[in-house]
């Protein structure tokens, strides 16, 4: 299907036939987002692909199979669901934290998803429950199976990070948190005596409690807004919202020296990436600039090229050019 004939020949009869979608959506591995979308696309367009093959004299019997078109809708579905987790977790700014509240929402989801399959409603089903209206028959114990297999493996993968919560919760509540469960050992240059001591003397300042009480007001926000704004699939609109790394990193900055432990431990644990974003924009911000229409090949004109396009940085451009000495004439 991927061969430059056979896709046009392809496109040419989704055409002909009216169909809602005008091409086949092909899965890249770089871009894990694309997984879902493309079992979407093609468990929609399945009749026209087996007409298609049809024409080639090319026979697959999966594609005729219940079983195996159980398991297709079966897995439109939860890629989809993935999906929406897998969003969540995307942009700038999200903290450790953030990413992994996300991930264990996502595991009681799964408890929901296993009994809403053993009940046979598939309300969070769409795909495999239009499935079932055509076979009136649907194997719920292999796919509750399946869904609990699922979350044990998300249990397994996150185990350690669910572990280390306390810890990752400290920036956000520093005070609701049992010193004793942090973990001391990625800070060595923390002292666990001195930040109790610190954390009690601060429990009774109004002036900084304040500042974390105005700090998760402002998290709320945040939240809100980018759940509205995900929901109607504004995704330029999310980039605009206040980055939650950076309220919490001037929540601290405001505090004092004098809780110097507690601020060296916060900005540690504010220090851990906790998504590979930056890294993948910067991959495919360097793919789109090493185009074959780029002026200059030099490694400093890409790095530069990179910072402008990566960076969250927005120079004041008048106050430059007020700076700039003006030309004189003769």
């Amino acid at each position: 299907m991927a061969k430059r004939l056979n896709h046009r020949q392809f496109c040419a009869l989704l055409e002909e036939v009216d169909s809602a979608y005008s091409d086949l959506l092909l899965h890249n591995k770089v871009r894990w987002l694309s997984r879902g979308e493309v079992l979407k696309r093609f468990a929609a367009c399945l009749e026209h692909v087996k007409t298609f093959l049809e024409s080639k004299d090319l026979t697959y019997p999966e594609l005729g199979d219940p079983d195996w078109l159980e398991k297709l809708h079966f897995m439109v579905d939860m890629t989809s669901h993935l999906n929406t987790l897998n969003n969540s977790l995307q942009g700038k700014g999200g903290t450790a934290l953030q990413m992994l509240e996300d991930v264990l929402a996502f595991e009681h989801k799964m408890t929901v998803f296993a009994r809403d399959v053993q009940r046979g409603t598939l309300s969070h089903f769409p795909s495999l429950r239009e499935f079932r209206e055509e076979n009136t028959h649907i194997n719920c114990e292999y796919l509750q199976d399946a869904i609990i297999e699922m979350q044990t493996a998300f249990g397994k993968r996150f185990s350690e990070f669910r572990e280390e919560k306390s810890t990752l919760s400290f920036p956000v509540t520093p005070l609701d948190i049992d010193p004793s469960q942090l973990n001391m050992s990625a800070f060595p240059g923390v002292s666990q005596p001195d930040l109790e001591i610190e954390l009690a003397d601060l429990a009774d300042k109004d002036l900084w409690m304040s500042k974390f009480k105005s700090l998760t007001a402002d998290l709320e926000d945040v939240a809100r807004q980018k759940a509205v704004l995900a929901r109607e699939h504004k995704w330029s609109d999310i980039e605009n919202l206040p980055k939650p790394d950076k309220l919490v990193f001037e929540t601290w900055n405001a505090i004092p020296n004098t809780y110097m432990n507690m601020k060296t431990y916060a900005f540690g644990v504010l220090s851990i990436f906790g998504s590979t974003y930056l890294c993948e924009q910067i991959f495919s911000s360097m793919n789109y600039i090493k185009s074959k229409y780029r002026s200059r090949l030099t490694d400093d004109s890409l790095q530069s090229c990179l910072k402008l396009k990566v960076t969250s940085y927005s120079p004041d451009i008048e106050k430059l050019c007020s700076d700039v000495q003006k030309q004189k004439s003769h």
